[in-house]
């Protein structure tokens, strides 16, 4: 028997996933095997020893004590690509209405309250309708920041509306070059993007590697005329050097999903309230992923989209399943495999993945080992967690 328990709303159809298996899944279950959650902050909270996992329903980890739970043995999921196509469609409609004033004549309009007469209200719009005039975005273009799941999705919506588009990454994975339209010029450097982009977007997870990432130095790299949209982190652009470029008219917009108190009542700024994955398809998927990840870890021990412990998985031939993780030093496996001979244990198969200074272990052995050798395996210097199988 799993139990799991849950914080936030979490969409009815991820927590449906744990009715084919074993599982007690409740917010108030006592010795959880794992936590499922969206913005509760746990920087704080006291975690019961039981716990082996904390799956997040979304992308950002930030609520989650990382290194913490490293420390414990604990795997943290995400669950990156699950609200894709939501924020996408947010980041479309974001150049649609920074390009043209469809938010002030939207306003305007509903202003007109003491029109009564429809052909008078008419010939209003029509004689007004010029200060709500605005551009195209086809034919201009939009540099990406960060060519992630996200990334890659508004890159290749851009193309097809008729956009030219321009990306940046260092880090992109073979699977987001797989995603990329090859349509999308790779520029080498972030000031090159800047400097030809009319529109930019970003799309990089909040590390401290980009903590304002778009800053003073940045933002001169940019057309005056240029639009920034953040719809990735609050933390990946300085507000106060946005507002600095923008009283210069170093700026011409700015539209972000993460609104500060410095950036409020300004008609050269858009701001929403954190919404772009604030969709049922999105809060499913996200849900669903996050369910499904943590089943695989408590039943199989593998282990997939994890923000601090490496992808592993091996299919399973039999026997019993021991798997562990440890710090990422010398000897400690070959000490493990020292125990299992002792005990006359023989390995059926075996996977080991390490990701910075974590490794983890996955080994299949024919039969079932005892709780002294668990006990013993434990107590190798440098090994976080056991469990078996």
């Amino acid at each position: 028997m799993h139990k799991v328990r849950t914080y936030n709303k979490i969409s009815s159809k991820g927590l449906s996933r744990f009715e084919a298996g074993n599982y007690i899944v409740t917010d108030n279950v006592s010795d959880p095997d794992a936590f499922i959650l969206r913005s509760q902050k746990l920087h704080d909270e006291e975690i019961p020893s039981t716990v082996k996992a904390v799956a997040r329903a979304g992308a950002g980890v930030n609520n989650i004590p990382i290194d913490k739970f490293t420390q414990k043995g604990v795997v943290v999921f995400n669950t990156p690509g699950a609200n894709a196509n939501a924020v996408k469609e947010l980041v479309a409609s974001a150049l649609l209405i920074s390009s043209r004033d469809i938010f002030g004549g939207m306003n305007y309009v509903q202003g007109l309250t003491e029109i009564k007469d429809p052909s008078e209200m008419s010939k209003l719009l029509e004689k007004q309708k010029s200060q709500f005039a605005g551009s195209e975005i086809a034919g201009k273009t939009l540099g990406v920041v960060g060519l992630g799941a996200i990334g890659s999705m508004v890159a290749n919506m851009a193309l097809e509306l008729g956009m030219n588009v321009i990306g940046f990454d260092p880090a992109m994975s073979v699977e987001a070059a797989w995603r990329l339209s090859h349509k999308v010029e790779k520029m080498d450097s972030l000031q090159n993007l800047l400097s030809q982009a009319d529109f930019i977007t970003m799309h990089v997870p909040a590390l401290d590697a980009t903590k304002h990432l778009i800053n003073s130095e940045a933002l001169t790299c940019m057309k005056s005329s240029a639009v920034l949209l953040n719809f990735a982190r609050e933390e990946v652009v300085d507000s106060l050097a946005v507002k600095q470029a923008l009283d210069n008219k170093k700026l011409n917009k700015y539209v972000t999903d993460f609104p500060t108190p410095d950036i409020l009542g300004r008609v050269d700024v858009l701001l929403m309230p954190h919404i772009g994955a604030s969709t049922s398809e999105a809060e499913e998927n996200c849900a669903v992923m996050a369910a499904d990840q943590l089943m695989e870890y408590l039943e199989q021990g593998n282990i997939s989209n994890s923000v601090n412990f490496p992808k592993t998985k091996m299919p399973r031939h039999g026997g019993y399943r021991i798997t562990f993780c440890n710090n990422n030093v010398p000897k400690v496996l070959g000490n493990v495999l020292t125990l299992l001979a002792d005990c006359s244990l023989n390995v059926i198969d075996m996977v080991n993945k390490s990701r910075n200074e974590i490794a983890y272990n996955i080994i299949d052995v024919e039969s079932e080992p005892t709780q002294e050798l668990l006990g013993k395996i434990s107590s190798v210097e440098g090994i976080l967690s056991v469990r078996l199988l």
